[in-house]
């Protein structure tokens, strides 16, 4: 007997596949195995039964009379009288056909071959081909290549999806609520007190929860209820998701399969339903004979007993039976399959009960294994959407991102800027972790190259805030957060590579003091992408602009009435139009740098309140217009660095009231005297030039402290230099130098002198004399420094 258990692999495939088992793919299943155990039985019995009996049959007297004289023998003479025994016992009595055996056997194989109907010899193999058609033709799309390897893909990360400890969280984190919160909150339903947080006011009225700062209703999240490793595990599963659904969404060869199987099932179906149909009624008991065979056996014509006609005939209606039931369950099989849109599938029901918005349709094979999941448990989809939704995606990374930074790591990186607040730079991380507004004391916070930033209501915590930088971030801020940063923001710097990076809420930073921008903002280009109006930024004092104008933005000039500093950096972009600087008149500092210009603007000397000009990296060529500074009677600081500038005019010693003058990086040769008439002056950088000689009335600037003229063609240094007793930075390096006056002990200040690169053969012991001058504050070769005495190179050498 052929066991049952043979066929398994037949109709087994992975155990996880049975979520894509519809419940009509597994009801014929069910109906394949009892067709199976049909044809096994059916089977059986012809191996182990007689499949047939004869018999011969009865004929004509005459026939029979001719047939036994010709074939029966004499039969012999009767014995002699024998005296008569006791009564004999009744025997038997029938018709004597003298056949034996085998002669039966033989008879019973040839009636079977020429006599028997071939459907009631083969019915059994036919039922047991059949059963494994069908079921080869339910699960080929399992087995074939192309198909199993995408199944077998998606089912391993359905089943992690499933199991996954961030499946459950992320459903409570994106509907803002934790599993814990929603016990609480049934619990607390009845209890009239706590249900409404209301507060009172001055005014006696009252406020309802809504209206109450979200820092002091908002809980924080429970960040321990994912640990480092589950998270890394959901971060995977992500990103597999991702990477499967764009492989899977490209074709449709699972539909198609399955498709094609169905349509071969019920094709299959119909052709067994009409010949069985038809040779059902050929399953006789009886069976007439007729074979010629009269030489060996004496008879031509026998009855036969089809042995399992009976059987086989109530067989072949119960197959039947179970074959129509799984005909018809194909063919609602099709009508489902042409009948629903199975290329597309959509999360809408999810999206409606989960409140995780952003889960996209999807398409193709994709959509047909989510359709066929729905058929086995929609729990399946549902837990797998999560993954699909770039909201759960974020707010996983989010949790990552708490649980790598603590507030303990993140107070370790807290640093003093330059403008003397506590800072914390945070870069190219994946986002902005809550864990940030713990850190009360943070004054300044520093982003660089984090997308998806979003900035919580919970930014009101961080009460002493006031400096926000934002470098190359793509930004998103709760409406709480905006009224926050409108309160207490002082300082915003925003380095941007599109415009749509840049903020709109800063318009309305109403106690803004300093904006700094870098990006491209040139009006030329399209006016709808350029600055917005500043004019609500009442409290702006310093306004820094990094890009490519070329001409001064409409926005200033909606500041002009309060903005006090003014830096353009245009990137060597040519600054042509500039009449809108005149109506900037309360301008301290004004920058304009790298901006292409040839002159100095005119438009500058109406800024009668100017203190500060920074000309630095343009083409200027000659500053004749340096003349009209002397209107400017409060300016101080002239920047002049990095030009083409050959001389500077005698109009020079007009700016009584400069203290601070950069020349550098230029092609000055002389220095005028009357340069020296500005008896102001505490710092003069004359560094980078084509210099060779200084005047002697370099020693009426008193008040001298800084002195470089670094990287230059000098050859001596006049002693007056050195009545310039207040000097503490004195910078000489790089030029022609052979001797270092003993004189330098006059300036008992210094304490930072640069000699190296010059041709002095040894260093004045005098150098002794300026105390404050110490080891790491002189620049020299290590040689030179030799040759100092002893004593004076061991008083240098303690700090």
């Amino acid at each position: 007997m052929i066991p049952v258990t043979e066929f398994r692999q037949f109709s087994e495939q992975q155990p996880a596949f049975r979520v894509l088992k519809p419940w009509w793919d597994v009801f014929t299943d069910y109906l394949s195995v009892a067709m199976l155990m049909i044809g096994v039985f059916g089977c059986t019995l012809q191996v182990m039964q007689d499949k047939i009996i004869c018999l011969p049959k009865r004929i004509s007297m005459a026939n029979q009379t001719l047939l036994l004289n010709s074939t029966i023998p004499e039969p012999p003479l009767p014995p002699p009288a024998q005296p008569s025994p006791a009564p004999a016992v009744n025997e038997m009595k029938g018709l004597k056909t003298n056949l034996d055996i085998q002669q039966y056997s033989f008879i019973n194989q040839m009636c079977y071959e020429r006599a028997l109907h071939w459907y009631a010899k083969y019915f059994p193999y036919l039922v047991l081909i059949h059963t494994l058609v069908f079921m080869l033709c339910s699960n080929f799309w399992f087995k074939f290549p192309g198909s199993s390897s995408k199944i077998e893909h998606f089912i391993s990360i359905l089943g992690k999806c499933f199991d996954s400890p961030w499946t459950t969280r992320a459903l409570s984190e994106v509907s803002g609520e934790n599993p814990e919160e929603k016990d609480k909150k049934k619990n607390t339903l009845n209890k009239p007190n706590l249900n409404m947080l209301v507060m009172e006011d001055n005014s006696g009225k009252t406020q309802s929860l809504k209206s109450v700062p979200e820092k002091l209703v908002v809980d924080k999240p429970t960040a321990g209820a994912l640990d480092k490793k589950e998270g890394e595990q959901a971060k995977a599963l992500f990103e597999k998701v991702k990477k499967f659904r764009l492989h899977v969404e490209e074709g449709d060869l699972l539909y198609s399969m399955y498709v094609r199987q169905t349509v071969l099932k019920v094709l299959k179906f119909l052709i067994i339903i009409v010949y069985n149909s038809a040779l059902v009624s050929k399953v006789q008991f009886t069976v007439s004979c007729n074979v010629d065979i009269q030489d060996m056996t004496g008879y031509k014509n026998f009855s036969c007993n089809h042995t399992m006609a009976h059987l086989f005939s109530k067989l072949s209606f119960c197959y039947l039976s179970l074959v129509s039931v799984y005909g018809l369950t194909c063919l609602y099989t099709l009508y489902w399959l042409f009948y629903r849109s199975l290329k597309e599938y959509s999360f809408e029901y999810v999206r409606q009960e989960t409140g995780i918005d952003d889960i996209p349709d999807v398409k193709n094979d994709f959509s047909f294994m989510l359709h066929m999941i729905d058929q086995y448990d929609p729990l399946y989809s549902k837990r797998f959407a999560v993954f699909l939704s770039e909201v759960s995606e974020n707010k996983l990374k989010q949790l990552n991102l708490n649980n790598e930074w603590t507030p303990d790591k993140l107070r370790q990186r807290l640093q003093t800027n330059s403008s003397n607040r506590l800072e914390l730079q945070l870069f190219m991380l994946s986002g902005l972790p809550d864990t940030i507004f713990e850190v009360a004391e943070l004054q300044s916070l520093r982003l660089e190259i984090i997308n998806n930033v979003t900035i919580p209501a919970s930014i009101a915590q961080l009460e002493d805030l006031q400096e926000l930088a934002l470098y190359q971030c793509s930004l998103k801020i709760h409406s709480a957060a905006t009224s926050f940063l409108k309160e207490n923001l002082k300082v915003l710097r925003v380095k941007f590579d599109d415009n749509r990076e840049l903020p709109h809420w800063l318009y309305c930073l109403r106690n803004l003091e300093e904006l700094h921008l870098t990006g491209s903002l040139s009006p030329d280009v399209s006016k709808n992408i350029t600055l917005d109006s500043l004019r609500e930024l009442k409290s702006l004092k310093t306004l820094s602009l990094r890009s490519n104008f070329t001409k001064i933005p409409q926005c200033i000039v909606d500041v002009s009435s309060h903005l006090q500093k003014l830096y353009i950096h245009n990137d060597g972009t040519k600054l042509v139009m500039l009449n809108n600087l005149k109506k900037m008149t309360n301008l301290t500092e004004l920058e304009l740098v790298h901006c292409d210009l040839e002159r100095i603007p005119h438009a500058v000397f109406s800024l009668v309140n100017l203190q500060e000009l920074n000309l630095k990296e343009n083409n200027l060529r000659s500053i004749e217009e340096i003349l009209s500074f002397q209107h400017l009677r409060k300016l101080t600081c002239l920047k002049l660095w990095h030009n083409g500038i050959p001389y500077i005019p005698e109009h020079i010693k007009k700016l009584t009231s400069l203290e601070r003058l950069y020349f550098s990086h230029n092609k000055i040769e002389v220095l005028p005297s009357h340069l020296f008439l500005c008896n102001k002056l505490r710092f003069l950088d004359l560094s980078y030039n084509d210099i060779r000689f200084i005047p002697p009335e370099v020693g009426v600037l008193q008040s001298l402290q800084y002195f470089s003229i670094t990287c230059n063609k000098v050859e001596s240094l006049p002693d007056e230099l050195y009545f310039c007793k207040k000097l503490k930075i004195f910078k000489i390096g790089k030029n022609s130098l052979s001797l270092l006056s003993p004189k330098i002990a006059n300036l008992v200040l210094l304490t930072h002198l640069d000699l190296k690169g010059n041709h002095f053969e040894a260093l004045p012991a005098e150098l002794g004399a300026c105390k404050a001058l110490k080891r790491s504050g002189l620049i020299v070769e290590d040689a030179l420094f030799e040759t100092l005495p002893s004593e004076v190179r061991e008083k240098m050498k303690v700090e």
